[in-house]
């Protein structure tokens, strides 16, 4: 009966709240108070209790009354308390985000973009990647070429002001604009974070400080340490003009998920889930290889298990077992939905490639799947992780098999931003 008063009487819920303040302060106090102190203390508590049972809204009031002032008389009080309760709730409250977090639903941020279009990763328009790729390679005429496109690319953007720019906000989608008022050259500093914010990046232009107030996220810069002088395409000596665009750029921030870290205590992992690992499970040598720190996580498609030998078809598609997996496997549906006639294309759904389809467009050397007669066994508590833009992914193909007790979860929600990916579907 005391429950259902509860939910009915605010004079209950009071007198409940009331008994059990006093009872924690008697019980942190118990070891230095007078026994005659805790006596009065306790009697009251037990009057309140019995007069909580019976229902009786006036004698709960009194004995609410009562019990204040005897706690008021015998126990100690507590310098700044307002303060200290307001600590120990915040306290209470961090301690639960945490286990949350560590045991049931963790925010993660989606970095790259080797899970687009499944998961979107930081991207720029215009892109100068394929740029800073030829360049690295020694390919002069290809780089001058990829920049002239992207050069033309931002020349012709326009960004957009008003409702449409709040809309895209929203979309997740900001522009970095930054006109030279001077000729020189630019050379980009550091992010400076307050907190998960980027408050403010500083830059110099024909030897005069910049300040850049509130970037966005540059994500991940492979090989280049200035997310954003990699991002422009500010190579090393480029001189700028006064009046010229030093930085015209549209940014997508990275997708915004909750990681599922409950289910796989229950369940091993299926094929076809989008897992989150630690990336300290690559193998230490290739982490070295290709600079993976050890202590980041990434999230990409599992696409083999324990003991299952698995090798990448030139259509584009994975075998596992022998057995060619397509649309119709569950998960997979997207990742195969691509056009067999038109190439692999970055950024979007093109099946699997091999290292000898790679080569042939240019993506670079696969060493675990260099063709498609190659086939791999996935060693004993191991799993092989794929990206679904696998011509833009670090997975699987560069450093093989992982140890299954390195996945940490599972894509569950994704929270921000409100894009048609918006929700539970992109799993």
């Amino acid at each position: 009966m005391t429950i259902v008063r509860w939910f009915f009487s605010k004079t209950v819920r009071e007198a409940c709240a009331v008994q059990k303040h006093y009872r924690r302060l008697l019980t942190a106090q118990r070891d230095v108070l007078a026994p005659p102190a805790i006596a009065a203390v306790q009697a009251k508590l037990e009057e309140l209790r019995a007069a909580i049972a019976e229902g009786h809204t006036g004698k709960i009031r009194i004995k609410a009354e009562e019990l204040q002032f005897a706690a008021d008389k015998n126990l100690k009080p507590y310098p700044n308390a307002a303060w200290r309760e307001n600590v120990e709730v915040l306290l209470v409250a961090l301690a639960v985000a945490m286990a949350i977090r560590t045991f049931f639903l963790q925010p993660f941020k989606i970095p790259t973009g080797s899970m687009q279009p499944t998961l979107f990763g930081v991207n720029a328009f215009p892109d100068y990647s394929r740029t800073w790729e030829a360049a690295r390679y020694g390919q002069e005429e290809r780089a001058r070429a990829e920049f002239e496109k992207q050069l033309q690319a931002a020349r012709t953007m326009v960004i957009p002001t008003g409702w449409q720019r709040i809309k895209e906000w929203f979309e997740g989608v900001s522009y970095v604009h930054i006109v030279a008022d001077t000729d020189g050259t630019v050379e980009v500093g550091p992010v400076t974070r307050l907190l998960i914010f980027n408050l403010k990046q500083s830059y110099t232009l024909g030897g005069v400080a910049h300040t850049l107030w509130f970037p966005p996220d540059y994500g991940e810069a492979p090989g280049d340490i200035e997310a954003l002088t990699y991002r422009a395409g500010i190579f090393p000596g480029r001189v700028f003009h006064k009046g010229e665009d030093v930085v015209k750029l549209r940014m997508s921030i990275g997708d915004h998920l909750f990681v599922d870290r409950m289910s796989y205590n229950f369940r091993k992992p299926y094929r076809g889930d989008t897992i989150v690992f630690e990336t300290a499970g690559i193998p230490e040598d290739k982490r070295e290889m290709y600079r993976i720190p050890a202590d980041q996580f990434y999230i990409k498609r599992l696409v083999a298990l324990p003991g299952e030998k698995v090798s990448i078809g030139d259509d584009r598609h994975l075998r596992i077992n022998g057995q060619r997996l397509d649309a119709s496997t569950p998960h997979f549906e997207n990742v195969y939905g691509f056009n067999p006639s038109e190439p692999p294309q970055p950024s979007h759904w093109s099946g699997h490639i091999n290292g000898a389809i790679a080569q042939q467009y240019r993506f670079g050397d696969l060493p675990m799947f260099p063709n498609a007669d190659t086939v791999y066994e996935v060693p004993p508590g191991g799993c092989m992780p794929m990206g679904d833009n696998t011509c833009n992914s670090l997975d699987s193909r560069f450093w093989g098999a992982i140890p299954e007790d390195y996945v940490i979860g599972k894509s569950f929600f994704v929270y921000w931003p409100l894009t048609g990916r918006f929700g539970w579907g992109n799993r």
